[in-house]
């Protein structure tokens, strides 16, 4: 079996724009995969990406040699080495598309393959919920919607506002919270969650890097009496020291990943025992297996992992393959208040199936979702044949 071609798409749907990959084969079996520039800058770059390294690597090679192909494209595209979410997107998504391939083949989910399952379904919290809250009290009542919609755990930005336009949809997300009244507004709105969702629910709160050290250290310290699940990304992931600085000053689990790539950039991370919980996103830190691969250092450090997780159902779905199969895995990221247009990408999108705060480990060969052919074929930016 070779690869024969590959498509290339950028979504565009509820201010998202997933960058999606189709690789098809000579024997009529296809693979899906995802670049994480579904959000931010980037995407043209990303499917940029990914067509160079279709035409250099993939086309016209044997799709089962996964590892072999993951190999070549880190060690000879030059850039992948000490690269970042580019190049490590581009190789993400074609790495998932082989997997998917392999999983079909074999009629097999793509979990069996690597270890087996260990677990029926997966414990999710919810993200997104928050993104218009701007008063401790509309942070209240969107909280208690959640919980209320079964989640047992979510995720908020304590530090983040929304700008809206004429029409009240959301323009940007400022973060404009370095100075002292920021922080305590910061303090406000966690403290408005914890009371209106109870001791018993999961509460984790993201500084998305936006503060200076000692701030954060500030912050973090006030944030302890509401007992977050995680203190994600205290400082820039570039600085592994400031991040270490952290959580030696902070009593909270330290979360960090979503900007991290590749089992090397989460090396340094480890060995200075700076954060508790990692947070690979599949989708950019280099695909199914280098997640599992960063598990695996995880836990020989006594860490767990919690995959981040904002794109498609795509995203999702390759996200829970990995969270089947690893034993080390707290929880997973999930967007489950997006458009409903955003999930009819797939045939079966997993943001769908949850109940009770629970996704459902799906049995599906290979990846366990399928592009619908009329909603993505708008959107294909490239084609690549042998």
């Amino acid at each position: 079996m070779r690869v024969t071609g590959v498509r290339i798409f950028i979504v565009e749907i509820g201010g998202r724009h997933p960058v999606l990959i189709e690789a098809q084969t000579d024997a009529g079996l296809t693979g899906v995969g995802e670049a994480g520039f579904a959000y931010g800058t980037g995407a043209t770059a990303a499917a940029g990406m990914i067509k160079d390294l279709a035409e250099g690597f993939l086309l016209g090679a044997d799709p089962s040699r996964i590892e072999a192909l993951w190999g070549e494209m880190y060690a000879h595209t030059f850039w992948a080495k000490g690269g970042g979410p580019v190049v490590f997107a581009g190789i993400s998504a074609i790495e998932q598309a082989l997997w998917d391939i392999k999983g079909k083949q074999l009629e097999v989910p793509i979990y069996e393959l690597l270890g087996g399952r260990v677990r029926g379904q997966v414990r999710a919290y919810a993200n997104g919920w928050s993104f218009r809250c701007i008063t401790p009290d509309d942070f209240a009542r969107e909280a208690r919607r959640v919980v209320d919609d079964g989640y047992t755990a979510l995720k908020l930005y304590p530090l983040a506002t929304p700008e809206l336009d004429e029409h009240g949809r959301i323009r940007h997300v400022s973060h404009r919270a370095i100075d002292r009244p920021g922080e305590r507004r910061a303090v406000e709105r966690v403290r408005a969650v914890r009371e209106a969702v109870g001791p018993d629910v999961d509460v984790m709160v993201d500084m998305s890097a936006e503060l200076t050290t000692d701030a954060i250290i500030r912050l973090g310290r006030a944030l302890e009496r509401f007992e977050p699940v995680f203190f994600e990304e205290p400082v820039d992931p570039f600085d592994v020291e400031a991040l270490k600085k952290v959580s030696d000053h902070v009593h909270l689990p330290i979360a960090v990943g979503e900007r991290l790539y590749t089992r090397y950039g989460f090396r340094r991370v480890l060995e200075l025992h700076a954060a508790d919980i990692l947070q690979p996103d599949v989708t950019n830190t280099g695909g199914i297996l280098e997640a599992k691969k960063i598990a695996a250092m995880a836990e020989a450090y006594n860490a767990r992992i919690a995959p981040h997780n904002c794109a498609s159902p795509v995203s999702t779905a390759a996200a829970v393959q990995v969270d089947a199969c690893t034993t080390n895995v707290l929880i997973q990221e999930l967007y489950p208040y997006r458009v409903r247009g955003h999930f009819e990408i797939v045939d079966r999108a997993p943001e769908l199936e949850v109940r009770g705060g629970m996704i459902p480990v799906s049995r599906r060969p290979g990846l366990g979702v399928t592009l619908v052919e009329d909603k993505v074929r708008p959107f294909v930016w490239a084609e690549c044949r042998r």
